[in-house]
């Protein structure tokens, strides 16, 4: 189980989050256009994500709540040619389909995701990241909202929720209009 502190935050200023992660000598991994498929279950979230940079089967539990929040993740590398796909899809049913092109860059033990999603938008996303539980969650806290006061990040951007759960609103949204 890995523990990850994490915001999303809505964000029209990407070039000036860029500049910053640039000047702080952020290791850039590159763009990635993925899609991830949410599964329909009952504890939880489960995705899986397919991408050129990233390919995983993601199950996660976290709170749905605005600023620094506790996610509990596991994560399994998939071969994107394999039929996971398929048989989750068989299985469990889509729940929805997030396309999104994602910058990801590192400083040290945090992510920072550049998104732009599509039908919803444009996205900063801030991850402090313990995989082997040496750095707790109070040093986590304290990483995620130095960045969040770096990038200048407003509390009324903050998103509390998943963009699969922001797409799945926008739809019942779209059905009732």
């Amino acid at each position: 189980m890995i523990n990850i502190i994490e915001i999303k935050a809505r964000s029209a200023v990407q070039d000036q989050i860029r500049k910053i992660l640039q000047s702080r000598n952020a290791e850039f991994k590159g763009i990635d256009h993925q899609i991830d498929t949410y599964f329909k279950v009952f504890n939880g979230r489960l995705k899986l994500r397919e991408g050129k940079l990233e390919n995983y089967l993601v199950q996660y539990r976290r709170n749905d709540q605005s600023g620094p929040k506790l996610s509990e993740v596991l994560l399994c590398t998939i071969d994107p040619e394999s039929n996971l796909k398929a048989i989750l899809t068989a299985a469990c049913g889509v729940l929805t389909i997030v396309d999104k092109k994602r910058e990801i860059y590192f400083i040290d033990n945090v992510k920072f995701h550049i998104d732009v999603v599509e039908e919803l938008g444009t996205f900063i996303e801030i991850e402090a990241i313990d995989e082997d539980g040496s750095k707790g969650q109070a040093l986590l806290h304290q990483q995620c909202q130095h960045y969040l006061d770096l990038f200048q990040i407003e509390k009324n951007d903050l998103i509390a929720v998943s963009y699969s759960d922001l797409l799945l609103e926008k739809q019942r949204i779209g059905k009732v209009g």
